[in-house]
């Protein structure tokens, strides 16, 4: 595997590139951290990353503008970049451009449905983990940022979403419960998974991620990654 670091234009942003030799195109998946505009967790970067690249993806891990230089313009601006990097670069990435996704964490679950509604996304399918959806939360986070279920339109491409009833930073009805309504209406396909089991930011809520997330593990919870490439291999038939 071949790992490096690509600067993006938007200042203090830059694509993790995590590349697997091949001799054919594979999928690839943005990956958008969570962390409050604080930090990019670990649990949700690297380490997903490396478990997707043994999946057989191209994976990148987008870095955008946190702590002190923190704003959801700023950041958007990053994740479009990223597409447009990734699919200008995609032969010599190993990456077929057509089956490239998202899967965002958190706030990075926001950055990445926003992402997805743009119409000149460059992602295929979409993935929310915990996701923030609303602008509940901005004074907490210190950023100011959308209501992303405004962005839905029957455009939007196929989204899985996963999260826990336990979950009270972004309880399902403020939050999830709102964005599947919005692709609902707009008869965008999807799949839900609300777990009795879990919490916030677990990332693959395994013993991998639990280590640099305080131990926290959900056996249950960690359905969500099977699932997810289960659902992958659907949409490709």
């Amino acid at each position: 595997m071949k790992i490096k670091n690509i600067s993006l234009a938007e200042p203090y942003s830059s694509i993790d590139v995590y590349q697997s030799k091949t001799t054919v195109p594979l999928p690839g998946v943005m990956i958008v951290p969570g962390g409050s505009y604080n930090q990019i967790m670990e649990r949700d970067s690297e380490r997903v990353a490396i478990t997707l690249a043994a999946h057989a993806f191209q994976a990148f891990v987008v870095r955008y503008p946190v702590v002190e230089h923190k704003d959801y313009q700023a950041a958007k601006r990053a994740l479009a970049q990223a597409g447009d990097y990734l699919t200008t670069h995609a032969a010599e990435l190993g990456l077929d451009p057509e089956r490239l996704g998202i899967l965002g964490f958190s706030a990075g679950g926001q950055l990445a449905a926003a992402y997805s509604n743009q119409p000149d996304t460059k992602v295929k399918f979409a993935g929310l983990g915990y996701p923030v959806i609303r602008p509940l939360i901005d004074q907490r986070m210190g950023v100011t940022t959308e209501d992303v279920t405004k962005l839905v339109t029957p455009q939007t491409p196929p989204t899985f979403i996963w999260g826990s009833i336990k979950d009270d930073l972004t309880p399902y009805l403020d939050h999830i419960a709102p964005y599947v309504q919005a692709l609902a209406a707009n008869q965008v396909p999807f799949e839900l998974h609300e777990f009795s089991t879990g919490g916030h930011g677990l990332a693959l809520a395994n013993y991998y991620t639990g280590i640099v997330n305080g131990d926290r593990t959900d056996e249950h919870m960690a359905r969500w990654l099977p699932l997810f490439l289960e659902w992958l291999q659907q949409l490709a038939g």
